[in-house]
This record gives structure tokens, sequence and C-alpha cells, in this order.
């Protein structure tokens, strides 16, 4: 056992049982069986590719996400993103993203297709201070190491903005109207290349 895990001794963030952040318990009732969603109109895809009909210059070509968000997964985001800041469970919700993510065949055709650069979302600089780390950053890094991709943070957020989750659909849209630019010097060597933007939530 590490120092730290003894005198800070990890606990299931469902159930407090001391151990690991999610218990045995706790873990078999997490779902990866997600439903595969058009991000544009909200109806399901085959693929988690976006409608041809529903496509246009600034939408998203598609959407893959890894598991289900129930009542452990969103205690697991929740103390990850808020007081008191665990980045120590980066390691966790990157492994539950690859496990998640692996077993989609469309996701696995696109990494195949595309080598595609993984780029995370960035947070604002004033709740970047506060936090300490920008959980999609950490989340994006050690997803591309697992799977042998490219990584670039280059996305700068210009502007604090709402949390997305509990906002309409034209509130989201408002809300993030404007509040990203590409950082011109990171973006060389990237430019003309498949993305994929990595968040920790899907909204």
């Amino acid at each position: 056992m590490k120092l730290l895990d003894f005198l800070f001794p990890k606990r299931c963030v469902a159930c407090k049982k001391i151990g690991e952040y999610i218990c045995a318990s706790c873990f078999a009732s997490l779902s990866f069986d997600v439903r595969l969603l058009c991000v544009v109109c909200n109806k399901p895809s085959f693929d988690g590719i976006t409608h041809p009909r529903c496509q246009g210059r600034y939408t998203i070509d598609g959407v893959f996400s890894s598991v289900v968000y129930g009542f452990v997964i969103r205690r697991l985001l929740y103390q990850y993103k808020y007081q008191p800041y665990v980045s120590d469970m980066a390691s966790l919700i990157s492994t539950l993203s690859y496990e998640g993510l692996i077993q989609q065949e469309a996701y696995i055709n696109v990494l195949q297709k595309y080598s595609p650069v993984m780029i995370p979302i960035p947070l604002h600089k004033n709740k970047f201070r506060k936090r300490g780390f920008n959980q999609a950053a950490l989340l994006g890094e050690k997803l591309a190491t697992a799977y042998g991709l490219e990584y670039a943070d280059i996305l700068i957020r210009t502007r604090e903005t709402k949390p997305q989750y509990g906002l309409k659909k034209d509130e989201r849209k408002e809300n993030m109207k404007d509040a990203f630019v590409v950082d011109k010097e990171k973006r060389k060597g990237v430019e003309h290349t498949e993305v994929l933007l990595v968040d920790d939530l899907l909204t």
C-alpha cells in the first residue's frame, strides 16, 4: 500500500467502502451499453455517426460515449471535477472510457481509417486556476497513449460558460457561442487532420 493510500484511503464514490474509488459491488452496476445517438437530432444512430440529413458545415460528424451516466459514474465525475478535486481518478476514468470505447466497432473503424488527433475541450483559465487541472486533458492524454494516437491541446476557452448539463438545446448553443478559439502556434502540424474532441461528459 502506498503511503498516501494509508494516510488518505480511497473510498468507493457510491457506497464509501474503503479500498478503491469504485468497489467490486458498485462496479457491477456499471453499464457500457450506451445509446448511440445522432448528436444533432438526438435520435438513435446505428453507429454513433451523425445522420446524413443532419450533417452540416458546423455539425459534429459523430459522437462515441463509453459508459452510461448512472449513479456511480455521476458520483465519480463529481468527485473528480469538484472539491476536493481528486485528479488521481483520471487513471480509473480513462480505463473505463477505454474499455467502453474499444467494444464499439464504429469507433475502432474511425481509428483505423483516420488515425485522428485527440484534442481535449479546454477549461477557462479561472476554472483551471481553481481546480489545478483540466479533467478532459488528463483523460485525452491517457486515451491517446492507450490508442497510440497523437494528442494536441490546441483549443483555448475565451470566456467562462455555464455547465451544459441541465440546459435546453438552444441554451446550450448560446452558452457555447464564440467560447473557443484555436491556438495558431499549436495548430501547426495538425491542420487538415481528422480530430476526436475529448470531454468527460456528453450532454
